[in-house]
């Protein structure tokens, strides 16, 4: 059997689906950073890197472990002092203004911390109480948020009783209950099946398409590629690429990907298929091997000559760009 497909790396039905063509975005920076910088001793955990995040837009912020994302998020919420450098929320400076600022932001965190002996009612009504909302204001917030999410049945569970997908949603709306004008999101889908996942971005979106300004770390880079208007990429404490994914895929994805696979299957073919003209590399995956090629043309001839000459069956051919993940990889091992 013989397959050639060709893909895009932006095909990712199921999230596109999601997304709104008609969303309008403007150039305002509802996040600067200038020169930020953080130093612990000998370390230079991020050095002085300088971004804006537009107001109304998801701003995907990727990068290996250790890059320096989660220390740069902490700086810009206040949790990690700042060695150098500025930044700025709404025009609030993030040291000096702390407070102003925490007033537009909300931050969740990787891992979902709410209080397991209240409920769900209760935990919001509280987290409405720690970001100032007036008293008489809670409550009705509260049940917005809950019907918002589709938690307003489990109101009265308490929060240790809620499935990993149900205390996800909960506490984004934890840190929705002061309306904030951006919303800092570490892993939002981690650990999720694909229904809750769903779910979750199904809200994330709606909140963007209601004013939220997003803020978004997730090491699932598939997911960032999809649901972000751009992605800042750094790596070892610099920003390394900034961009839309198109931008992004545009620059760092000259090369093409073909996945080959053939029967019998020869031993050396790995090492063969190297020597061929525009192959720049070869993988052994477990039922293929993945070529990327300057010149795919070239590479594909030559993958024919090189069965009819062995008598080999060509069992999968297939040719497509480079996916996100592999997008990624590109752009930091660049660096």
């Amino acid at each position: 059997m013989l397959l050639l497909t060709a893909q895009s790396i932006m095909m990712g039905e199921d999230l596109k689906c999601l997304r709104t063509e008609e969303r309008k975005m403007g150039n305002e920076c509802i996040i600067s950073v200038e020169g930020l910088t953080k130093k612990y001793g000998e370390l230079m955990a991020v050095d002085h890197i300088s971004f804006c995040v537009r107001r109304n837009e998801i701003f995907g912020f990727l990068g290996p472990n250790g890059a320096g994302k989660t220390t740069t998020v902490r700086m810009l919420v206040g949790l990690t002092r700042i060695t150098e450098g500025k930044a700025w929320i709404e025009g609030y400076d993030v040291v000096r203004d702390y407070k102003r600022v925490r007033s537009v932001i909300g931050v969740v965190p990787d891992i979902s911390n709410l209080y397991s002996e209240l409920t769900c009612l209760q935990n919001l009504i509280f987290s409405a109480a720690m970001y100032g909302v007036p008293r008489e204001k809670r409550l009705k917030r509260a049940e917005e948020l809950l019907k918002f999410f589709g938690l307003w049945r489990m109101r009265d569970f308490k929060f240790k009783n809620l499935s990993r997908g149900l205390k996800r949603r909960l506490t984004i709306a934890a840190a929705l209950t002061h309306n904030p004008k951006v919303l800092f999101l570490d892993e939002p889908t981690s650990g999720l099946d694909i229904m809750s996942r769903r779910m979750v971005w199904e809200k994330i979106l709606e909140l963007n398409r209601s004013g939220v300004t997003i803020f978004l770390t997730s090491h699932n880079v598939y997911e960032a590629f999809h649901i972000s208007d751009r992605i800042g990429v750094i790596n070892k404490g610099k920003i390394v690429a900034l961009g839309t994914p198109a931008e992004l895929s545009k620059r760092f994805s000259a090369k093409e990907v073909i996945e080959v696979a053939f029967y019998p299957k020869n031993p050396r073919e790995s090492e063969l298929i190297k020597q061929l003209n525009g192959a720049l590399s070869v993988k052994l995956r477990k039922d293929h091997l993945e070529i990327v090629a300057s010149d795919p043309t070239s590479v594909i001839e030559g993958l024919i000559l090189y069965a009819k000459q062995n008598n080999l069956e060509l069992s999968t051919l297939n040719l497509r760009g480079a996916d996100a993940e592999e997008l990624f990889l590109r752009i930091v091992g660049e660096q």
